[in-house]
């Protein structure tokens, strides 16, 4: 009845935690899965892992560099954010600082006070013109 081995349990990577209203952290924050904050922190926030996704809620507020692949951000924010995949800025949004991103979804009302810098798929590497031209000739 109370074993381990349910089958709907969530993987690890899924797991979430939730920064409640009221809570206060100063210090540097390292999570997998998905963090929720609806507190204030005073610190950097660094997801791990492809999967990791970070929400701020719209009384949120953090004072440090945002990084993770999925970023979710409707409070308040004083630092650089960086979103290795997805960033979404929702209308009550007030970031401080650079935005870096892959692809960028923004509501009305959301605000941005620095640089927005759009960070592509590195480029292919193509063969050099007299590697393809030699190749041609050969065939």
């Amino acid at each position: 009845m109370f074993s381990n081995n349910r089958k709907d349990a969530r993987p690890a990577t899924e797991a979430t935690t939730l920064i409640a209203a009221g809570t206060e952290i100063r210090g540097d924050i390292q999570f997998n899965g998905r963090l929720h904050v609806d507190g204030k922190i005073d610190g950097a926030i660094r997801g791990e892992g492809a999967q990791a996704m970070l929400t701020l809620s719209e009384h949120a507020k953090v004072t440090g560099e945002l990084q993770a692949p999925h970023i979710v951000i409707n409070g308040a924010v004083t630092g650089d954010v960086t979103a290795s995949e997805r960033l979404e800025l929702a209308s009550q949004a007030r970031v401080e600082g650079n935005v870096y991103y892959k692809v960028l979804e923004m509501s009305a009302g959301a605000q941005i006070n620095g640089k927005m810098v759009h960070r592509a798929e590195p480029p292919r590497q193509l063969p050099k013109p007299e590697t393809a031209a030699a190749n041609s000739k050969t065939s």
